[in-house]
């Protein structure tokens, strides 16, 4: 009996060609896309959840009250683990996390930048990076041990074994040797921890001036709780060890008028599950990326796969008017409802397997290109996740059963009597359709809008002025292979020849992200006048102002008629309302005892992204603080010509290190990837929805015109003109299109103004999108519908009333 319901099914879907491919094609389309989308989703929800011990790792950071309001900081000084460890018995491991003095290593006759970590031996117990060979128990046992990963381990080694081996990192101009004593798996791409060698944390640059130092913060700091001890428990047995070793900065933070928590606290110690570091702002570490992401990643595939539904249930309802009497012929002859229902079910799932099959050929084919698009580091692997696999079964069969199923229970709930005759209650038929696809173009409305304020938002931070000149600037990371005010002299003295380049200059931090991928920031707090006050730190060296075209306001700049010029710094506009100077040039800072007096002031730049406020700075020339990247002004005509330029200039100085320039335009535009990725998803998600919606809303329009095939030629007999035949028909259908924009309005707001406010500069939404976002709508499902309609109209009216 199922081997019959299966060949009629088919035949059905033969006959009905038109039909089966639009429904088989918009399903396919919404498979593919929602798979892709989910895959994302799913990477970044999945970011840390491989450790073992995740449910008892956390990170640590720092919750302060200052006069102007609370901050936040996961860095930490370099006495606070160890002193942390001796007094809680709560803590079973705790590592420090932070940077080497330096990433150049080498091996034999091999230099290379790596990515050197310094971590305690803790390290290794509390994080799921297993060890694949050489010591498992004690790999950073003694202080010259070191731990590589598989892939380091190929870099430098090749075939060698590694285990015993000597490298070599490079400190100033020294090098120390260190031991290779396990090699552990490559960390998997969904890893916030990143590292290519592990050596112990005395390694630390500075270690042994800050070992004893509260008051820097340079580092991360991760602990794993015994499995008995709660998250909130271990938080409120902080404050008496911030009170311990923290008083001085508790005495100035009330001196300068801050204003204890609600719990009492100018300052708590708190925690970071391990597994939230990644959507968190409060860690350095984790990406900052927001979980509002990845759940718009989900709701969008779930609109585009729910519009294809839609689709096909309005077809199947649709299709029932024309298959009347085949329904009412199989009740008479005896049919039971449940064998109706397998009949029109059977027909689904033979639909939604077919969709399924050609959605996963598309998602394997476009993956490539999904991947480049969207900046996404997916693989082919990851459809083999058991997760992954029964999320699409699941979702198959969800979508079989909500496609498939309603329309078949709907049509085996027809009177008998009233399909014999081929007459069908259109009534409650007609309201489903008509809701369904309300619903639908609410859907394809919201991506509408909500694509266009994103843009308008992209736009903005692409647009707004920053303080400074970003065009025809080159950011060039220097490394680690030499000497970095070494490879900065030599630039210079190399690039004077150029008639191409209009300055040179250096500094420790770039603006926006770079080709070497690197965001780095130096802020600091010291006291003014009995004052508590807190800037960020620039190194930059001479003609930075004329560099980066920033406009200076009062003083002067640095100038190496005065020297080395290091006894000044220049400040921005907020850093000198912070001092709250009359005259901010009469002002001296006191830095680690020396005495920094004021040179001039600057305008104010945007030295960080666009999503938090400007900030104060503090800009000084210091050749013991390296610098870590040059930047070169270049003529505007023949831009590839001038990097082609720097490129050749940089081989000659420093043939060892890679060339990783670039333009700081694009460095910012690289700053804004995930808003950009957003905006991608969300244009790609409405034509798609647009796109899955129209092919619906095609298919419907021909088979209401079928149904009303007499009423057309009636009507063009007694002189109705082609204009009013096609508003005819499709005025009903734009209406309720008009309702979904209604609806989708309220919503779009709500939604994207609460995405707007995790930019501190934004844009106002205005009335207008929501109206051109509604004349859109309008205008497609218009155009869609008077491709029938007019065909419709056009035709020759004695064929319609001949018809039956």
């Amino acid at each position: 009996m199922f081997s019959n319901y299966i060949k009629i099914a088919w035949r059905n879907l033969w006959k009905h060609k038109v039909f089966a491919v639009i429904v088989i094609f918009g399903m396919a389309i919404a498979f593919a896309a929602s798979l892709l989308l989910s895959l994302t989703a799913y990477h970044e929800l999945s970011y840390d959840q491989f450790h073992e011990h995740k449910k008892n790792l956390y990170q640590l950071y720092f919750h302060e009250q200052h006069a102007k309001g609370d901050e936040t900081s996961s860095t930490m000084p370099v006495p606070l683990a160890p002193a942390l460890k001796a007094e809680y018995p709560a803590i079973k491991y705790i590592s420090r996390y932070g940077s080497s003095a330096t990433d150049m290593v080498r091996y034999n006759n091999k230099e290379m930048d790596l990515s050197v970590r310094t971590v305690d031996p803790d390290f290794l117990r509390m994080f799921t990076f297993p060890i694949t060979a050489g010591n498992a128990n004690t790999p950073l046992g003694k202080l010259n041990d070191m731990v590589i990963t598989a892939h380091c381990a190929q870099v430098l080694f090749d075939k060698e074994d590694p285990i015993g081996k000597t490298i070599e990192l490079k400190s100033g101009n020294t090098w120390s040797a260190f031991t290779v004593t396990a090699v552990t798996s490559d960390f998997p791409n969904n890893s916030s921890l990143t590292f290519d060698i592990l050596t112990r944390f005395e390694h630390f640059h500075d270690y042994q001036e800050l070992k004893d130092v509260w008051d820097s913060d340079n580092h991360e700091v991760f602990i794993q709780l015994k499995d008995d001890v709660k998250q909130a428990t271990f938080e409120k047995q902080t404050p008496s060890f911030i009170h311990k070793y923290y008083t001085d900065k508790l005495t100035n933070l009330k001196r300068d008028g801050a204003q204890p928590d609600k719990t009492g606290e100018l300052v708590r110690l708190q925690t970071i599950p391990f597994t939230d570091i990644h959507f968190r702002t409060e860690s350095n570490t984790g990406a900052g990326a927001s979980r509002f992401y990845a759940y718009m990643l989900l709701i969008i595939s779930g609109f585009i796969l729910f519009i294809a539904c839609v689709n096909f249930v309005n077809l199947s309802l649709a299709r029932s008017f024309t298959r009347s009497k085949e329904i009412g012929i199989r009740k008479v002859m005896g049919a039971r409802r449940w064998q109706l229902i397998t009949q029109f079910w059977g027909e689904a799932l033979i639909v939604s397997l077919f969709a399924l099959i050609t959605g996963l050929a598309i998602a394997y084919l476009l993956l490539p290109y999904y991947k480049q698009v969207f900046y996404q580091a997916l693989s082919v692997d990851m459809l083999r996740s058991p997760l992954i696999i029964a999320y699409i079964l699941g979702g198959f069969l969800l979508v079989t059963l909500f496609a498939g199923g309603y329309p078949a229970w709907m049509v085996s709930a027809f009177n008998t009597i009233m399909t014999v005759k081929g007459k069908l209650p259109v009534g409650k038929s007609n309201r489903v359709r008509n809701t369904l696809m309300v619903v639908q173009f609410v859907l394809s409305s919201l991506l509408i809008i909500c694509t266009m304020i994103v843009w308008q938002q992209i736009n903005y931070l692409r647009t707004k002025p920053l303080g400074y000149n970003k065009q025809q600037v080159i950011s060039l990371p220097i490394g680690g292979t030499m000497d970095s005010e070494r490879a900065l002299s030599l630039m210079r003295d190399r690039l004077a020849r150029e008639s191409r380049v209009v300055s040179v200059t250096g500094t420790d931090m770039n603006i926006g992200r770079g080709r070497d991928g690197s965001s780095t920031t130096s802020m600091m707090g010291f006291d003014y006048k009995n004052k508590g006050v807190r800037t960020h730190w620039l190194r930059i060296d001479y003609d930075y102002l004329k560099t980066m075209d920033i406009k200076l306001l009062s003083g002067r700049d640095f100038s190496r008629s005065y020297g080395m010029d290091t006894a000044g710094v220049l400040i921005n506009e907020t850093m000198a309302k912070q001092l709250d100077e009359k005259d901010p040039l009469t002002a001296t800072l006191n830095l680690d005892g020396s005495q920094l007096k004021v040179l001039g002031v600057v305008k104010d730049f945007h030295f960080k992204s666009l999503h938090r406020e400007l900030a104060p700075l503090t800009m000084m020339v210091r050749p013991n603080w390296p610098v870590s990247y040059i930047f070169v002004r270049v003529q505007p005509d023949n831009l590839p010509a001038s990097i082609e330029v720097i490129k050749n200039a940089w081989k000659e100085v420093n043939p060892k290190a890679p060339f990783l320039g670039s333009f700081l335009d694009e460095n910012t535009d690289r700053t804004y990837n995930k808003e950009t990725r957003l905006s991608k998803i969300f244009m790609s998600g409405a034509v798609l929805a647009i796109l899955i919606s129209c092919m619906g809303l095609f298919a419907i329009a021909l088979l209401v015109i079928l149904q009303r095939t007499k009423e057309i030629g009636i009507r063009k007999v007694l002189g109705a003109s082609v204009p009013h035949l096609v508003g005819l028909v499709s005025k009903d259908f734009l209406v309720l299109v008009l309702a979904a924009i209604v609806i989708a309005t309220p919503i779009a707001w709500y939604a994207m103004n609460s995405w707007l406010q995790s930019f501190y500069y934004r844009i106002n939404i205005s009335w207008w999108v929501f109206a051109l976002a509604g004349v859109i709508a309008l205008l497609i499902a218009f155009i869609t519908l008077s491709l029938q309609s007019v065909k419709a109209a056009m035709k020759n009216p004695v064929n319609a009333l001949r018809s039956e």
